[in-house]
């Protein structure tokens, strides 16, 4: 019987705290969209990999979809280059603890077109990262248009959003806190024999409601979760943030 505790409030705030160690990594998050699903945590529990249990937020496991814009992403020894270090990103995501307590994001897929950024992925942080043709734009009126078709399949996807309302930090405890407030990223090799975290550092998202017209579920779908058309439980949107990532470490449980 596995009797390992999900995270307390207090390990939720105490990942916010930068960590010692080298940065390895630097890049910025730029509008991103999260849409919530909430899901039936024993079918998501049965998706990971060993040594990660499914975090629950009032009783129900969580997934994610979130399109967003990359920019200036680069390793810590090198310098921003446009067309390497800005591109567009699609995942596919869910919440998680390992046997110590610590929360955090499990990706179930990454659908990127910049095939250095998928390359660099794959080998050093074992993400699942994917080949795709994404395209996006923002209007003047803010509105952000978003297609998305991974590179060996047909269906195509498509979003429209924007943000409004005043922007705030998230409150402990709260469902915003509980999905965008993870600082700590989970991976496993293919074999799923090995698992890693790495940690990452940045300033709280300001979270703001969001207005979505267009949304697509296929990348959930490719994942292994249809939510038949449902439309999603939680909705929200950031400007972005500018993050730090370090690098990954063997979680020795699995």
């Amino acid at each position: 019987m596995d009797t390992t505790m999900p995270p307390t409030a207090q390990q939720r705030l105490v990942e916010r705290q930068r960590p010692s160690g080298p940065v390895v990594m630097y890049q910025r998050w730029e509008q991103l969209l999260f849409l919530h699903w909430k899901w039936d945590a024993d079918l998501v529990q049965q998706a990971l990999p060993p040594g990660l249990r499914v975090d629950r937020f009032n009783g129900a496991a969580w997934l994610g979809l979130v399109p967003l814009f990359m920019r200036d992403v680069r390793p810590r020894f090198a310098p921003s280059v446009p067309m390497i270090s800005n591109f567009l990103e699609l995942n596919v995501r869910t919440y998680v603890y390992d046997a110590l307590g610590r929360p955090g994001v499990y990706f179930f897929s990454l659908d990127c077109d910049q095939p250095i950024a998928v390359q660099m992925a794959r080998t050093f942080f074992n993400l699942r990262y994917e080949h795709a043709v994404l395209q996006a734009s923002v209007d003047d009126e803010g509105w952000v248009n978003f297609d998305a078709q991974r590179s060996d399949h047909p269906e195509k996807n498509h979003f429209r959003y924007r943000g409004f309302g005043p922007a705030g930090e998230a409150f402990p405890e709260s469902i915003e806190f509980f999905l965008v407030e993870r600082y700590r990223l989970f991976a496993s090799d293919g074999d799923g024999e090995q698992l890693n975290s790495a940690r990452i550092c940045h300033a709280p998202y300001l979270m703001r409601q969001a207005q979505v017209t267009d949304w697509s579920d296929g990348m959930l779908r490719l994942a292994g979760f249809d939510p038949k058309g449902r439309a999603p439980d939680h909705i929200c949107y950031s400007a972005g943030v500018a993050m730090e990532a370090f690098a990954p470490e063997r979680v020795e449980d699995v």
